[in-house]
């Protein structure tokens, strides 16, 4: 959920209740109005999830079952227009089982966020990660070595990656439960100790906070990242 200068929040859904076992099916995201009024603003999302507003008025939607991130332009009067995708991370997936449909997702991005340099993070739901995104594309990618399922960019200085993390995402097995937690990442573009020298190939892992490692993809950019438990 996002929630506009004007009061308005956009909020996304399953579409279908996934814990029960039931197919996966697209679903349409909703705004409500400060008086009340929820209007479908959106149709045929692969479970439109997390939410994020840029600068520019431009919201961006996680498809968390379609591999993909879908951009809106906002309107002054709350609606959506110029659907477009944002990034792409594979093919719609093509099964309509779950347990088949699973294999095909190649990014589940789930909670996501902006950071301080206008970037996004996002939480890969499906591949125990955190990845950095501009302008659709991945430019860094984070393993904590934990399942992660939404993530924010906080703290005093707008420089600390927190993030949601659990064994997995069934209700059953957490309902009764208490090893969720928070973990939170202070992110660096510069100083302290840098990664732009001697960068890995692409693909390639370096590891500056064991036991976490960072992974670099698309155009370099030094990050120091730690962890705080």
């Amino acid at each position: 959920m996002v929630v506009d200068a004007a009061g308005r929040a956009y909020v996304g859904n399953f579409g279908y209740d996934l814990m029960a076992g039931a197919p996966p099916a697209t679903a349409s995201p909703h705004r409500v109005d400060p008086d009340g009024t929820v209007t479908e603003v959106a149709d045929d999302l692969w479970f439109p999830n997390g939410v994020v507003l840029t600068a520019d008025g431009t919201l961006l939607v996680n498809e968390t079952f379609g591999n993909r991130v879908t951009a809106f332009d906002l309107a002054p009067d709350g609606s959506l227009g110029n659907r477009r995708g944002w990034a792409e991370f594979g093919p719609l997936p093509t099964e309509r089982e779950f347990d088949k449909l699973l294999p095909q997702v190649v990014v589940a991005p789930d909670g996501s966020g902006p950071d301080a340099d206008g970037a996004r993070w996002l939480a890969d739901a499906t591949d125990s990660r955190l990845l950095r995104l501009v302008d659709g594309r991945i430019t860094d990618e984070l393993t904590p070595g934990t399942p992660v399922y939404a993530c924010a960019v906080g703290g005093p200085d707008g420089r600390t990656l927190f993030a949601c993390a659990a064994p997995d995402f069934y209700e059953h097995a957490r309902r009764a439960t208490t090893d969720a937690r928070m973990i939170a990442f202070p992110i660096q573009p510069e100083r302290r100790r840098r990664l732009d020298h001697n960068f890995p190939e692409k693909g390639a892992s370096a590891t500056p906070a064991a036991p976490f490692s960072l992974k670099l993809r698309g155009p370099r950019r030094a990050y120091w990242v730690g962890v705080t438990r």
